[in-house]
């Protein structure tokens, strides 16, 4: 198996990066329609509509993609000798990918309040949690490219 996944190692690479990319389109900008959602009137055609644009960005887009990214990921790290396992920089990306996939959950459980008419959050809590997957991309990919 390690030798098939070492001669496919930039397919694979090019399928994480790909997911990733999705994973983090839908991540952006599931909290920016948060935001939207807090302007209209619970229950009015509108909340219906953003609803249904939560539920199948979520389901059907980011969670996907986050499958993928993570699947895809973990086989490039089985990879013998493609990762320094005592390497800083690796620790930390890993930590930031966990703190994305629980961003991940928040923004679930964030739409079942929606989806029930019974959102906890104003506005400007959105606004705010909109940078969180930001600033943990940016951590991801200097990681990953700088290696500090």
């Amino acid at each position: 198996m390690t030798d098939f996944l070492a001669t496919y190692q930039s397919w694979i690479l090019s399928l994480h990066i790909m997911a990733f990319i999705a994973w983090m389109a839908g991540t952006f900008y599931l909290p920016r329609l948060y935001v939207y959602h807090c302007q209209v009137v619970p229950g009015s055609a509108e909340s219906e509509r953003f609803k249904v644009m939560e539920r199948k960005l979520l389901r059907q887009i980011m969670t996907p993609a986050m499958i993928v990214t993570f699947l895809a990921g973990g086989a490039l790290a089985s990879i013998p000798g493609l990762i320094d396992w005592n390497a800083g920089w690796w620790w930390t990306k890993l930590i930031c990918v966990f703190g994305l996939a629980g961003f991940h959950g928040a923004c679930g459980t964030w739409r079942r309040g929606f989806a029930e008419d019974r959102n906890q959050h104003p506005e400007k809590f959105y606004r705010i949690a909109n940078e969180v997957p930001t600033i943990l991309m940016m951590v991801i990919v200097i990681m990953i490219i700088v290696r500090p």
